[in-house]
């Protein structure tokens, strides 16, 4: 297409046609994570594939990153900019205990967080974050957040490439939307953690970015306990 435009245009000549070069600082690696919580516990969730377009770099690559025993950060988006924000933030957590002689709180680390990514809302770090952790009160909490660093407390909440998928199904299975006659109960962890498998089984039939193994982390007042649960590998 190009060489016969050229030869329309300078039939004659040897004059080459310009060329544009483009860069682009990101790239989507794809994966999904989804965080519960419920009175007493947090789960955060994120499969371990990490791919960018029809190639898989790895299958192997937790999208959950531990920052302090009861509050875990699941990211997606570019790997490159996940490390970054993550290395920051176990920076500035291990300086906040120098300083202060104890351990961050899960509302202070959401708070932290709001603020790194408002400081680069010029060059925003390209990543999908889900906060999860035990607050204060004891209670779970999960944190989720725009690149620029508006965040939003929720009980659950979906993220990444799949989360246009998972999130409708969330809205009906915990937050029980859509529904006439049914009784609200108290959600447990045993029944968060089935559902998280399922909407995480569902995800790998629709998005080809989503896939390979899920690794789970649940947190209570005791700490944080990790478990890992087969996905499709295709």
């Amino acid at each position: 297409m190009a060489a016969d435009l050229k030869k329309r245009m300078y039939p004659d000549s040897g004059v080459e046609l310009p060329v544009a070069h483009r860069f682009d600082p990101y790239t989507l690696n794809g994966g999904t994570v989804v965080g519960i919580a419920g009175d007493n516990f947090a789960i955060v969730a994120g499969d371990t594939r990490l791919s960018e377009g029809f190639m898989i770099h790895s299958r192997d690559t937790s999208k959950i990153y531990k920052l302090t025993q009861k509050t875990f950060l699941g990211t997606s988006g570019f790997q490159g900019d996940v490390l970054t924000l993550t290395r920051l933030l176990n920076a500035r957590l291990t300086m906040y205990e120098f300083e202060h002689r104890k351990k961050m709180s899960a509302t202070a680390i959401a708070q932290m967080l709001s603020t790194v990514l408002y400081y680069r809302r010029f060059f925003p770090y390209y990543t999908f974050n889900i906060l999860a952790g035990i607050d204060n009160d004891g209670k779970g909490c999960i944190y989720s957040y725009d690149a620029i660093g508006n965040y939003e407390k929720h009980t659950y909440h979906a993220s990444g490439t799949a989360s246009s998928m998972l999130q409708p199904l969330l809205d009906n299975q915990v937050g029980y939307m859509n529904q006439e006659g049914v009784r609200r109960v108290p959600l447990t962890i045993e029944k968060a953690t089935t559902l998280i498998k399922d909407v995480f089984i569902s995800a790998t039939e629709r998005d080809m970015f989503t896939g390979d193994s899920l690794h789970i982390v649940t947190i209570t007042a005791d700490g944080a306990q990790e478990d890992h649960f087969p996905l499709r590998r295709d």
